[in-house]
């Protein structure tokens, strides 16, 4: 199954002819979510076509759901206990349920989910199709097909249309959603919204909806207005946000992937993710080091972090670049020799010494990590200001790193509250907008120059 993997250099490169420029970050603690009422459509063919990067796993989150106050309602979601997709149809006088074997488990992937109905077809498998990624999926744990004619519930006059929430006991989204469509009255195919690379025909990425025919009910969702990320690219009427504010606009989509925080990365820690997994909150209890979605093993690179709480912990806090994931409860950013981790205390660790260097940091701060591959070099600033009167983009002032063993460097926390800031969407607020010179993230401070965002394009240029 293709995927648009941050590793994969090839949906960076390929020749898209049309660019997903935002996405909208979704955070279930926050019960995020948009809506609007739907007037009276087709309930036997539609279409739903949505881009998806998960932030959360092991719990249901729900892509779109329609239904009533009672016991009437459609779904289309990631279910809890298995991380499957399921679309299901719920109502007296008829049941659809149909649920992949294949799982989604994977943080660091956009994934394109397009379920495409017409219950008039004769062929029940032809009534409910499910693709991933521009394939129909065929393999399912369990299958029950609506019957020839059934009216779903869906197009109900009066009743919701749900983005990133159901309509019965509260089903969140929790992640990234790009260009989600849905379509009154007609049955649509994957490859009316995406289409697979010529150059690499293993890579899906997305076409321009906007040509397709929506009906009555449909819309079209591109969230391209900060101050309205409810609008309907197509002219219909707005869905209503719930719990969604401007900062929750973010550059982090099926084109261009950027960074986040690595929940998997979590065996020796019990830290919390949130807010797209761009907030990590640690424990207090242990203090081994919490990893990123991509390593990297040249080029210049660019983060930030706005430090929100130190811990009780002996370690507290700390940030910088480690070359492996944690191998113990104690193996922290700065323990091999092949790391640094900025400590808070104004010093840093490497192959688990400390060595004074720069200011004490702390709550609020807002930190900024430059860190040169092809010098073997890292820079830290506090609040725009680099330390040890440092100078990234000249190469002076910084700290000498090792050649890692795995070959890969990955930006690291220890301990503490931080709100990363990978360039993609902001863990924290950012009130200045700084992009890098490709023109890609949106940071707080100026990027050094020669330096560049966590993202698949960069990637595929400079990594």
């Amino acid at each position: 199954m293709p995927l648009i993997l941050p590793g994969n250099v090839a949906s960076a490169t390929a020749s898209t002819g049309y660019d997903v420029a935002n996405s909208c970050r979704f955070n279930d603690g926050d019960s995020a979510s948009m809506t609007k009422t739907s007037g009276s459509g087709d309930r036997r063919q539609f279409t739903i076509s949505a881009w998806v990067k998960r932030g959360v796993l092991g719990t249901e989150q729900e892509i779109y759901g329609s239904g009533d106050s009672g016991s009437n309602v459609f779904g289309v979601f990631f279910d809890g206990s298995t991380n499957r997709l399921s679309v299901t149809d719920y109502q007296s006088g008829g049941t659809l349920t149909l649920t992949t074997n294949r799982v989604f488990r994977d943080y660091s992937a956009w994934y394109h989910v397009c379920v495409a109905i017409d219950t008039e077809q004769a062929t029940n498998t032809n009534r409910v199709k499910i693709y991933i990624n521009g394939t129909q999926e065929t393999s399912f744990a369990t299958a029950n097909y609506p019957d020839e004619d059934e009216d779903l519930y869906v197009n109900v006059s009066g009743q919701p249309h749900n983005v990133g929430v159901d309509q019965g006991p509260g089903r969140f989204f929790d992640g990234y959603m790009a260009e989600v469509v849905f379509i009154d009255g007609t049955q649509y195919a994957a490859s009316d919204f995406g289409e697979f690379d010529s150059d690499s025909p293993t890579i899906w990425k997305p076409k321009d909806p906007s040509g397709l025919t929506f009906g009555t009910n449909g819309f079209y969702l591109d969230f391209e207005a900060s101050d309205n990320l409810g609008n309907d690219a197509n002219g219909g009427t707005d869905l209503t946000e719930s719990n969604l504010a401007a900062t929750d606009q973010a550059t982090d989509t099926p084109t261009n992937n950027f960074a986040t925080m690595n929940p998997l990365d979590n065996y020796y820690e019990s830290a919390t993710f949130s807010e797209g997994n761009c907030k990590i909150v640690g424990s207090g209890s242990n203090y081994s080091a919490k990893t990123c979605t991509f390593g990297v093993s040249k080029g210049k690179w660019y983060y930030e972090a706005k430090c929100a709480a130190v811990s009780a912990a002996s370690i507290e806090a700390m940030l910088g670049l480690i070359e492996t994931i944690a191998t113990s409860t104690t193996f922290f950013t700065g323990t091999s020799a092949n790391s640094v981790g900025f400590y808070k205390g104004g010093s840093y660790y490497k192959g688990g010494s400390s060595s004074a260097y720069g200011s004490v940091w702390g709550a609020n701060d807002i930190l900024s990590i430059a860190f040169d591959l092809d010098n073997n070099a890292i820079y830290i600033a506090i609040n725009g200001t680099w330390q040890n009167s440092a100078d990234p983009a000249a190469g002076s002032g910084g700290i000498s790193l090792g050649t890692p063993s795995s070959g890969f460097y990955y930006p690291s926390t220890t301990e503490g509250t931080f709100e990363m800031n990978f360039g993609g969407c902001s863990g924290f607020t950012v009130s200045s907008g700084n992009a890098d010179a490709d023109g890609y993230g949106n940071f707080e401070y100026a990027v050094p120059s020669g330096y560049f965002a966590l993202c698949t394009k960069n990637l595929a240029e400079y990594g």
